[in-house]
């Protein structure tokens, strides 16, 4: 189980790492989509291709932060049904969910996209729109995404395993899923709450 426990935190960093990436790609389409504005209303001047990579940037913080959705339990959950069962109950409905949904969604989707960004990227196709951008590029977001969830849902069904088996902590608990920063800030509150205590 350590190994595989090794495996699941390699895989955690490669998606915190491609999620924190995709927060800056926020900030980039933003930032076109406000000069976009500004110069189509100041100058009467438009660009297909810029329209288009507000897209293609936007569909790529979706699909390559699927995975780091998957990694922080942002996912939308029944919480009023969830939080009356056991952690025990909780994570093996996970393992159901994780074998049963989220691989075969994943596969079926990977699968299906695959030839067309290979057609794409052997052709070269190209927007219709005058100006636009070559197309390969956002057709390879969706297996890339989707390869991205579906390692993170390996790495999810070796925690909820390793805890099942009584190897791990509970990877549902609320400070398991809290992010790097919020358990800094959890541990400042502490030593303040300490330094308050001692005087």
């Amino acid at each position: 189980m350590k190994s595989l426990l090794k495996l699941s935190s390699g895989i955690d960093r490669l998606n915190q790492s491609v999620g924190k990436f995709t927060t800056w790609l926020i900030l980039i389409v933003t930032l076109i989509s406000a000069g976009n504005a500004i110069v189509r209303k100041a100058f009467n001047v438009s660009s297909n291709g810029l329209l288009e990579i507000q897209w293609y940037l936007f569909a790529a913080v979706f699909l390559l932060g699927a995975g780091y959705g998957l990694l922080r339990n942002s996912h939308v959950r029944i919480d009023f049904i969830s939080t009356m069962l056991t952690a025990r109950a909780r994570n093996w409905i996970d393992v159901g969910g994780i074998l049963l949904a989220l691989f075969p969604f994943c596969y079926l989707c990977i699968y299906l996209s695959w030839p067309l960004f290979i057609q794409a990227y052997n052709t070269g196709e190209m927007s219709s729109n005058a100006g636009g951008l070559i197309r390969w590029p956002v057709y390879a977001l969706v297996p890339l995404g989707f390869g991205l969830l579906m390692l993170q849902g390996v790495s999810e069904l070796i925690k909820r395993l390793s805890f099942l088996t009584g190897a791990g902590e509970d990877p549902l608990s609320a400070e398991s899923t809290m992010s790097d920063e919020e358990k800094e800030m959890l541990e400042l509150e502490k030593i303040a709450q300490q330094a308050q205590g001692a005087r």
